[in-house]
């Protein structure tokens, strides 16, 4: 088998290689023909899979959480794929793999498939990368996946935000519940869990979310987002969060939400590929004798910037 091949890496990964699995994660993080070809193999055998996002500001436990959510869904005999969303190293543009130090418990277990995956050179970033690694685990019999993201930047609260359930993570104290509300995460949350809930404060934090839930106006029928305390260190509350996940897909698919998410992710990602796709004949539109004419115009004011692009993108 080759290992740059997607078609024969593709048809190891279906019959459970887990190292194919990886090697074709690899090539969606690099971005590039290779990574499309994933895609467009992998689109027809997916559509099975739930995922649930998993995100909040950092030190608030997330990978402690998830380490301890894998626990439990294997205590009940239910595998499992994560995909820890990483900042890249500042050295080589890979993940950080700070999420598998903290999962090492399960590196070992067969039910259970861990990566940690960065940007790196893929056009568009995380907001395509992510979805397609989604769907090649999806196509290769993952049926449940668990999307980490770390911090909150906006990116970061975009990709958790396309989960089928969103879980927002917070711990003791009022400046949490300020950071999730500024920082979208109210917007995006199908499940808040306050974890470290052995401190104090978390009669407070419990009081701030139900209050800016009030707040938010959904309507009478809407899903209200549960609040779940936990110590995931130890273990408590786990179960209730994943029964709170539970609860929240029997509810999305019961109303029609989970098929009306969906349809819009569709379309958000189409759009995004489009968009990307028309940003780099952007790029390469703007080389050249034509491109360096009409910009010493603009520089000598004998035409202006939009008369100068418009000549531009008109056909010679």
């Amino acid at each position: 088998m080759r290992r740059s091949d997607p078609a024969q890496l593709f048809d190891a990964a279906r019959g459970g290689d887990r190292r194919a699995t990886a090697r074709l994660l690899s090539l969606i993080e690099t971005g590039g023909a290779s990574a499309r070809d994933v895609g467009r193999l992998a689109y027809p055998h997916s559509g099975n899979a739930y995922t649930v996002g998993l995100t909040g500001a950092p030190g608030v436990g997330k990978s402690t959480l998830t380490s301890a959510v894998i626990g439990h869904l294997r205590r009940n005999d239910t595998e499992v794929a994560v995909l820890a969303i990483d900042p890249s190293s500042p050295f080589t543009g890979g993940a950080i793999l700070g999420d598998r130090v903290r999962m090492q418990d399960h590196a070992t277990d067969p039910g259970v498939f861990i990566r940690s995956m960065a940007t790196r050179g893929h056009l568009g970033g995380l907001s395509l990368a992510t979805p397609e690694a989604v769907r090649l685990l999806d196509a290769v019999g993952h049926r449940w996946i668990v999307v980490e993201t770390v911090g909150v930047g906006q990116v970061e609260v975009e990709v958790a935000g396309k989960a089928d359930t969103t879980v927002v993570v917070v711990n003791p104290g009022w400046g949490d519940s300020v950071q999730a509300n500024k920082a979208g995460l109210m917007e995006i949350a199908d499940v808040f869990v306050i974890n470290k809930s052995d401190r104090p404060g978390v009669d407070e934090t419990r009081r701030d979310l139900e209050q800016m839930l009030e707040l938010s106006d959904m309507p009478s029928d809407a899903w209200r987002p549960p609040i779940v305390a936990t110590v995931a260190t130890e273990g408590h509350g786990v179960d209730a969060v994943w029964d709170a996940v539970l609860a929240h897909r029997a509810h999305a698919e019961a109303s029609g939400e989970l098929a009306r998410r969906r349809a819009f992710r569709a379309g958000e990602e189409l759009r995004e590929i489009v968009v990307t796709q028309l940003r780099e004949r952007a790029r390469e539109l703007c080389t050249g004798e034509r491109w360096d004419a009409l910009t010493a115009a603009v520089v000598a004011h004998t035409k202006d910037p939009w008369t100068a692009a418009a000549e531009m993108l008109t056909t010679p």
